[in-house]
């Protein structure tokens, strides 16, 4: 009888023993499929990533040190006002691993992000703004063996009749005023399009004013007038022409002749883009490209790519979002970067 009760016991034991085996099984795959889906799927990908090949010149050729960037745009961090807790969560947290992943692969030596770093920047109160700050902070976390460089956007400071003297120190106070910058003998400037307006504003004539400054001193980089008297003591800069950065790209009329899988929906890609919103305006752009002679441009705002060819043969790169919540295919782009010292830089006007 006691044998009896012990196999009716232990019966009753094996529904309770599998479904406890088949709960850790679900628990195991489901932790698994997370980690996958939320972690690890980030190494997948952006392993599959590599630096372009640089062409090998002739021997006994100068080789000029080759600068591995990183390009991001427009991240758009949500505030206080119309970020959803919820979707700041999912969104930020898919930056933070798509960039943290990408730093620790790939070894950039420098990350430029080219404006509208937080969405309600032109409107955030002092602890909104300190709060946003220190989210980016953390986001984008790096080691010292990389710098980053960020423009300012629209949605940083506002647009030309919201910003502000207050929001432009705000925003240099944490991410620095520099306008140029070199490395490895590559100069970049790093343009406030947002002030580019061309009206006289007392920001707008400071800004141009600063930038004709640059494009002097880079002029006395030049083999060519190193002599004159208006570089004299001058410091040397490297004498290649610029990389010009900026968050408005410059003058084009639409997308229309933009394609590939990060260019603009087809159906959008005809809509007239509106000079001193969508783009700079003509006469503003004819001033950058002739201040500067860039070799390239590269610029945010539009969320979607584009490459453009200017008049004198500079090309500009528009640089996607990098905010799942602006497409459904963030990205950035990893070019190796040299120093050109064949492309002239003309006198300002």
């Amino acid at each position: 009888m006691a044998l009896v009760r012990w196999g009716l016991k232990r019966q009753n034991f094996h529904p309770l023993r599998r479904r406890r085996s088949l709960l850790l099984k679900l628990t195991v795959v489901v932790i698994s499929v997370l980690l996958f889906c939320e972690y690890f799927i980030y190494y997948l990908v952006i392993f599959q990533c590599h630096w372009p090949e640089v062409k090998t010149l002739a021997p006994g050729s100068r080789q000029e040190p080759v600068l591995k960037t990183m390009f991001l745009a427009d991240t758009h961090l949500l505030g206080e006002i119309r970020g959803h807790w919820l979707d700041k969560l999912r969104r930020e947290w898919q930056m933070e691993r798509a960039f943290q992943t990408a730093v620790w692969l790939l070894q950039p030596e420098v990350v430029f992000i080219l404006g509208d770093i937080f969405d309600e920047g032109k409107w955030s109160t002092a602890q909104a703004w300190a709060d946003d700050v220190q989210r980016f902070q953390k986001m984008f976390r790096h080691g010292s063996h990389v710098q980053l460089k960020v423009v300012i956007g629209n949605h940083d400071i506002g647009f030309h009749y919201q910003m502000s003297k207050h929001r432009i120190k705000r925003f240099e106070k944490v991410f620095s005023s520099e306008r140029l910058f070199s490395l490895k003998g590559v100069n970049f400037v790093m343009v406030n399009s947002v002030a580019m307006e061309g009206d006289g504003c007392s920001i707008c004539s400071e800004a141009e004013a600063e930038l004709r400054e640059i494009s002097r001193k880079l002029n006395c980089s030049r083999e060519q007038v190193r002599g004159s008297s208006q570089c004299e003591d001058e410091q040397r800069l490297p004498s290649s022409a610029p990389v010009l950065l900026q968050h408005y790209p410059l003058y084009r009329a639409s997308d229309a002749n933009c394609s590939g899988e990060d260019a603009a929906p087809a159906g959008e890609r005809n809509i007239p883009f509106k000079e001193k919103y969508d783009v700079l305006s003509q006469e503003a752009s004819r001033k950058l490209l002739w201040w500067f002679r860039p070799r390239l441009v590269l610029s945010g705002h539009t969320h979607s790519a584009c490459e453009v060819l200017h008049p004198g043969g500079a090309p500009e790169v528009s640089v996607p979002s990098f905010s799942w919540r602006n497409r459904n295919n963030p990205s950035f782009i990893m070019p190796d970067i040299q120093r050109i010292r064949s492309v002239q830089v003309l006198p300002p006007v």
